[in-house]
């Protein structure tokens, strides 16, 4: 029986390495990533029936990567795996298509499980925070991420703000989103207005803050 084949995504060569001596057994790796742009690429040309991923990565969030992904390869399954404990972020992932949300602590418990319900069609949540997402989703007027200013903005300006906050300059953002600097001027502006925000400077901690930017120590 063939096994699965699976693409894993993280920005730490280590987490990389342990991951997939995690997962080969059961899947065959077909590809290693360490950023968003690189991992849509890749899923677009290896169509592997599996995506492990984090959510804070270079150039482009796991988030947005995975809306991308959804569109252009809407039969792989993803499996979120990450240190973020917040029920926000675990319902933006599934809202973006995730089939899995663990956290990476738990990986050598609850990874096989994730990927086993992923590959049978069904969802996993680690179980810290699948209480508080069904709440959300049942009492979304409760839900204090609907008032939260990120999930306002377009997939366009919260690529502009990640890369804001992984500290590039407009050239520099220019060059990798392939638009003009009249383009990111905009973008930039329209950011400051939507939150209340008057310099590069408050938007690049803003990004950091809010765990769009993927920061080194």
């Amino acid at each position: 029986m063939l096994k699965p084949r699976a693409l894993l995504a993280d920005d730490h060569s280590m987490m990389l390495a342990g991951l997939k001596k995690l997962v080969e057994d059961t899947c065959e790796v077909v590809g290693t990533v360490g950023d968003g742009h690189s991992l849509v690429e890749s899923a677009q040309r290896l169509e592997p029936d599996l995506i492990i991923l984090d959510i804070a990565m270079p150039l482009l969030n796991g988030i947005d990567a995975a809306r991308q992904i959804k569109r252009l390869c809407p039969d792989t399954k993803l499996i979120f795996l990450t240190m973020q404990t917040s029920p926000t972020y675990a319902t933006e992932a599934l809202e973006a298509g995730a089939s899995g949300y663990l956290l990476k602590h738990s990986a050598p418990v609850e990874l096989p499980l994730a990927i086993n319900a992923a590959l049978r069609g069904q969802r996993y949540l680690t179980p810290s925070i699948a209480t508080p997402v069904v709440d959300r989703a049942m009492n979304p007027e409760r839900d204090p991420a609907v008032k939260d200013p990120v999930a306002a903005l377009t997939p366009r300006q919260r690529e502009v703000l990640q890369l804001i906050g992984e500290g590039k300059g407009t050239k520099e953002i220019a060059s990798h989103l392939n638009v003009s600097l009249k383009t990111i001027d905009f973008h930039k502006t329209r950011l400051m207005q939507r939150l209340n925000i008057h310099t590069t400077a408050e938007l690049m901690r803003f990004a950091i803050t809010e765990g769009l930017a993927c920061s080194k120590p």
